[in-house]
């Protein structure tokens, strides 16, 4: 049975299926209910035939905060055997296993996991006002999803460092020039126009483009590994005082103290 959850919103149509993270009073924060469903529905569509493409968005003015760190810190994040994944962790394996494309239409601020996320979509649009930030040191943790490995790949060591490193935030328009978004559209033509292109992807010959997809990340044999590494780490610094003085900065919208750390 699929996961549902009243924040992530499910439409079927022309061939595609469109994940919408639907909470934008928390900036679409993602809760582990919010990555069961969209984990669930991510598999689900490897066997429907009557899907060919999968689309993730935002509503308001965000694509995703990344993770709710009040629900995150309480649920843990540790590897639990290969048959007990918690959400995160089915969610980040169902997007990396996709056989069908994924296409992400990032409406506004992508943190995190939400900026990871990415790294395994086939084709990544934004609107204007899309910013990119991947704060995991800044909260005492590592870098997820495989990011480690993939986003260095795609932009460069230095740039993956100033984005992981120091937490900087980059604009649509320099993610574009560093290949991490595909192309810029207005923000009331965004869904439009990649909604027009997913419909057009899943018009294509369904073999032919699962093949393509298949020889294009064919060098990706190291994603998995790496991904359960950095799950390692990212588990263990949850249990640290680092993770702890950060989640309570957050919580009290302080700026972090390492300095007896």
């Amino acid at each position: 049975m699929t996961t549902t959850s009243d924040h992530i919103l499910v439409n079927r149509a022309a061939g595609v299926l469109t994940l919408t993270m639907n909470r934008p009073e928390k900036k679409n924060a993602l809760t582990q209910d919010m990555y069961a469903a969209l984990a669930d529905n991510v598999v689900a569509a490897q066997s429907d035939p009557d899907i060919r493409v999968i689309l993730l968005t935002g509503t308001g003015d965000s694509f995703t905060a990344g993770n709710d760190m009040g629900d995150f810190a309480s649920a843990g994040n540790g590897p639990r055997g290969e048959n007990e994944l918690p959400p995160v962790g089915r969610y980040l394996q169902a997007i990396l296993k996709s056989e069908k494309p994924i296409i992400a239409a990032v409406n506004g601020l992508a943190i995190g996991v939400g900026v990871t996320m990415l790294l395994h979509c086939d084709l990544v649009y934004a609107s204007p006002n899309a910013t990119f930030k991947t704060p995991f040191v800044d909260l005492g943790l590592v870098p997820e999803a495989g990011s480690s490995l993939l986003l260095p790949k795609l932009i460069g060591t230095q740039k993956a460092n100033d984005m992981f490193l120091l937490g900087t935030k980059v604009s649509a328009e320099d993610a574009e020039k560093m290949g991490l978004v595909c192309s810029i559209f207005t923000e009331d033509t965004l869904l439009e126009e990649v909604a027009t292109r997913a419909k057009a992807l899943a018009a294509k010959a369904p073999n032919a483009v699962l093949l393509t997809k298949s020889l294009v990340r064919q060098d990706r044999g190291d994603v998995a590994q790496q991904m359960a590494d950095e799950s390692v780490h990212f588990s263990a610094q949850l249990k640290t005082a680092e993770f702890a003085e950060a989640a309570s900065a957050f919580a009290e919208r302080r700026a972090p103290d390492f300095s007896n750390i």
